[in-house]
């Protein structure tokens, strides 16, 4: 990060022209290069963040992406790697009270050059890793609806869909938040624009589509997110920020999947023709594309589901992993943090004993979703970590 140029140091030290107030106790400025950051003085639903950037002529509200902290009574923020702050609120819980910034990512630089404006990103952060999100496409006809049923109710606690979007209005006893989340029109324009969504279709004139934090809430269920979705869905999967696995079902033969299609009864010619030429264009995109990571022929179904169990590491004795229970930490009014390599010291004002440890290092994912791979733990004094530290250098 480095010291503030002289020139954002003088503006700091003015205070704001523009009607910005400077004075306010929660507001934090954080300085990258040529840029300052300023977070507090939350407004009516989350707190608000300004940038000092002299090459746009001084301070500018910025964009502000991703799911937003809501106000709190005071907090301390980190720089971290010149890309992203850590914020911490105080008063909160350790579960609900972390927070990244980010000023300079990947998602960030892309939404800047779409939108021609500042943007910055929020991302909360999450204790734990997950597994990965499972992608799962091939032809209609092929039988990857019957594996992930299979999948289903063999594992009924680790597997989870998330539920898309669509701007259709409900049809008889479908539920919003169950079936579909049915959004406006405008709002899901937006939330695309603004890169929330990892793939979507405009299906007889009415849009359909995965969001990040459809994802992130079966994530934070514990369990892991399966989505069944076609070739040109897992194209845009593939090219989001998600990591996910990547699988494609494919038929043993263009012959054995028209059989199948015909087999089922329930289309007319004109349907199954159709399917069929999509299944051809599927079929080579698929396994020529690079889009996936691996290929499944389902030319038995009982063999081919024992290989999708191998490929997602459930093929022995397999128990689902319980969520982690919250740490039950409360973060005082009174924190003070301190930083070593990729550790964030918190302690109660003045107090060497009994503090907690956020260790950053294995950090996962971000904005427009969650920052996972927090792991926090409790230290008697600063000098055992301090001691394990020099232990590992």
């Amino acid at each position: 990060m480095g010291e503030a140029p002289a020139f954002i140091e003088d503006d700091l030290q003015k205070g704001f022209s523009n009607g910005f107030d400077l004075k306010s106790e929660d507001a934090t400025p954080t300085v990258f290069g040529n840029k300052a950051y300023l977070i507090g003085g939350a407004d009516d639903e989350s707190i608000r963040v300004q940038v000092l950037d002299h090459s746009r002529g001084g301070w500018v509200n910025p964009t502000v992406l991703g799911t937003k902290p809501k106000p709190c009574k005071g907090h301390s923020a980190v720089p971290l790697n010149e890309d992203r702050i850590l914020v911490i609120q105080k008063g909160t819980s350790l579960d609900d009270g972390v927070w990244f910034l980010e000023v300079d990512t990947q998602y960030v630089r892309e939404q800047r050059k779409i939108l021609g404006t500042e943007v910055v990103a929020w991302s909360k952060g999450v204790k734990g890793n997950a597994e990965k999100p499972v992608v799962i496409s091939g032809p209609s006809g092929v039988g990857k609806g019957t594996l992930i049923s299979m999948l289903m109710k063999e594992f009924p606690s680790m597997f989870g869909f998330s539920v898309s979007h669509t701007t259709r209005a409900p049809r008889n006893m479908e539920k919003d938040s169950i079936h579909y989340h049915f959004t406006e029109r405008s709002v899901m324009e937006k939330e695309i624009k603004d890169g929330k969504f990892l793939e979507f279709a405009s299906v007889h004139g009415n849009l359909y589509g995965t969001s990040v934090e459809a994802v992130e809430v079966v994530t934070d269920a514990g369990k892991r997110c399966i989505l069944d979705i076609d070739v040109q869905g897992a194209r845009s999967v593939r090219a989001s920020s998600l990591e996910a696995i990547f699988i494609f079902v494919s038929p043993p033969s263009m012959e054995e999947l028209e059989k199948r299609l015909r087999a089922r009864g329930t289309e007319t010619e004109e349907q199954i023709l159709k399917r069929l030429r999509n299944a051809q264009a599927e079929m080579e995109q698929g396994k020529s594309s690079g889009i996936f990571d691996h290929i499944l022929y389902n030319d038995n179904l009982e063999e081919c589901y024992e290989n999708l169990k191998k490929l997602l590491g459930l093929d022995g004795n397999v128990t689902a992993t319980p969520k982690s229970s919250p740490y039950g930490v409360d973060l005082p009014l009174d924190l003070s943090i301190s930083k070593i390599d990729q550790k964030i010291i918190i302690k109660r004002g003045s107090a060497t004993e009994n503090l907690i440890v956020l260790d950053l290092s294995t950090l996962k994912g971000g904005a427009p979703g969650r920052t996972r791979g927090l792991n926090v733990y409790a230290i008697d004094s600063l000098t055992d970590e301090l001691n394990g530290f020099n232990q590992l250098s």
